[in-house]
């Protein structure tokens, strides 16, 4: 299937806010797709690659060769082209990457171009979700969508179902099963902005557990073989080798337990910053380094098999149940079962003061919703608001094209200078994105490829889950989840947030004992 196909459904996609057109429009184009060849097409209209690293960042895509004038290049050709780009390393290799992308993009039309830079850099941004992928893929074989989402929730891919329908039909799906060593998507809990909207959702009583700010693991577990993966089902097992030894002393012949990775500061018992705790799962770490530096713990918070039940159809409370019994509590997360709102808003209020990133509300009765965002579980989080300022935008992509939509986003220095901290596209309307391209552009100071700086800036009211420590950005951290709730027309630049109030927020890095709490690090 040639590229240019994938490109015009995916504006098609973004031309529209029908579901229901999404849908079909997904459809056609997947049921044109031969059987090899699938996967990727799926893959490509999900929004991801088949390689989930390329080492192709920003720069690298900073100046386009010319587009070509007629579309040739097949989706088979690209997925080839990115084989050899994430291949690519040591001495050259950025240059040879570069070069290998050039010659890529000088393949592919203007149409083309814009699709593969949104693939490359996860912004299709053509408002159709993963979801919705499945339900196109389900009509292009006509097939129920609940059939097609649970073969991709325990297969943990998508395209591998498209595959499955193209070479075994509509009936091998009900043959899929959960499998001790294949990862699967995690469920996934919906945001409450109160403890009385969590229970409006999850019901009394709730079970609440304590949500940490750790790496979401998932374990499998195959008699002596031991599998660690993430929520975005990379494996990371030789990088946490005390948690193999953790759940390698269990007395368990087989299990898949979701949980979450934390280290704790021995000197006062209180979670370590993430960024400190992910920094473990990096490629170029040293697992004995990182291990004798931050040990690691596993806190289990649900079961999905054990010693050959499979446990995803069960009722939370089933699957609590079990798990208390196969596995310590000094091995769970903290847990409690709540009966009022008083007592959630009490539960809440302890756990932040702990130093944990809030609480999970769950519903007795929900089994668990592998790969998708589910009411069954409801997160608690506090929320931080500051009035930043907007500097600059970068242009969109799919259906934000011909908008500046990206913010970057700046906080006032101690020397009254704009100091930027964090970019976001999170929580823009249409209405939003037409009125700031028309400010930015009239406040336009200069201007690169993708990006449009403006002078005076914008104040935007931003809210964010938190900040952690970033030499990426000038402030020296970087805003968790940032989102614009509104332009504060009423105030000027003078009126801007102060970043010292935000590094306020930061946790110290418990390892630096020369540098001051708080403060960034003078050479990022």
């Amino acid at each position: 299937m040639l590229l240019a196909r994938l490109a015009e459904t995916s504006a098609g996609l973004a031309a529209t806010r029908s579901r229901l057109a999404k849908r079909a429009l997904l459809a056609a184009c997947i049921a044109e797709a031969d059987a090899d060849e699938i996967g990727l097409v799926v893959g490509y209209l999900s929004g991801s690659l088949r390689q989930r690293r390329t080492g192709v960042g920003w720069a690298t895509l900073g100046e386009l060769p010319p587009p070509a004038d007629t579309p040739a290049l097949q989706v088979a050709d690209v997925d080839g082209a990115f084989e050899r780009i994430s291949g690519m390393a040591g001495a050259g290799s950025a240059q040879q990457r570069t070069a290998a992308v050039e010659q890529l993009f000088a393949r592919a039309t203007a149409e083309e171009q814009g699709f593969l830079r949104g693939l490359v850099f996860g912004e299709l941004r053509q408002g159709a979700l993963v979801s919705l992928v499945q339900d196109g893929l389900a009509a292009a074989f006509d097939t129920p969508a609940a059939g097609v989402q649970r073969a991709a929730m325990l297969l943990g891919s998508t395209a591998d179902t498209a595959t499955l329908l193209a070479t075994s039909g509509p009936t091998a799906l009900a043959q899929v099963g959960l499998r001790v060593g294949v990862p699967i998507g995690p469920m996934l809990a919906a945001p409450a902005p109160d403890a009385a909207a969590a229970v409006a959702k999850s019901g009394l009583p709730a079970v609440v557990d304590t949500k940490l700010d750790g790496i979401r693991v998932q374990v499998h577990r195959n008699g002596d073989e031991i599998h660690l993966y993430t929520r975005s089902l990379d494996e990371i097992t030789d990088r946490l080798p005390e948690v193999v030894e953790a759940v390698a002393r269990l007395p368990i012949t087989s299990a898949v337990i979701d949980g979450e990775v934390v280290g704790l500061d021995h000197r006062t018992g209180r979670p370590l910053p993430f960024q400190v705790i992910s920094a473990r799962t990096a490629s170029s770490a040293d697992p004995a380094a990182g291990r004798a530096r931050t040990p690691l713990r596993l806190f289990a918070f649900d079961l999905l098999h054990l010693d050959g039940r499979d446990l995803l159809d069960e009722p939370l409370q089933v699957r609590a149940e079990v798990m208390a019994a196969a596995i310590p509590d000094t091995m769970t997360v903290p847990r409690r079962t709540v009966g009022t709102v008083e007592e959630l808003v009490e539960t809440f209020a302890e756990a932040v003061t702990g130093g944990w990133e809030g609480l999970v509300v769950k519903r007795l009765s929900t089994p668990y919703a592998a790969g998708r965002r589910d009411s069954g579980w409801i997160k608690l989080k506090p929320r931080h608001t500051f009035d930043l300022a907007v500097i600059g935008a970068e242009w969109g992509y799919g259906r934000r094209q011909g908008w500046l939509s990206n913010l970057h986003l700046a906080a006032r220095g101690d020397d009254g200078s704009l100091v930027m901290l964090g970019k976001t596209f999170k929580g823009l309307t249409d209405k939003t994105l037409t009125w700031q391209t028309e400010q930015f552009l009239a406040r336009e100071s200069r201007r690169t490829s993708t990006t449009v700086f403006v002078d005076p800036p914008l104040v935007a009211e931003i809210a964010f889950d938190g900040v952690q420590r970033s030499s990426r950005y000038p402030g020296g951290v970087a805003l968790r989840f940032a989102r614009v709730l509104r332009y504060r027309e009423d105030k000027g630049p003078d009126e801007i947030d102060a970043l010292s109030q935000i590094l306020a927020l930061s946790p110290p890095d418990p390892f630096d004992q020369d540098e001051e709490e708080g403060a960034p690090d003078p050479a990022g």
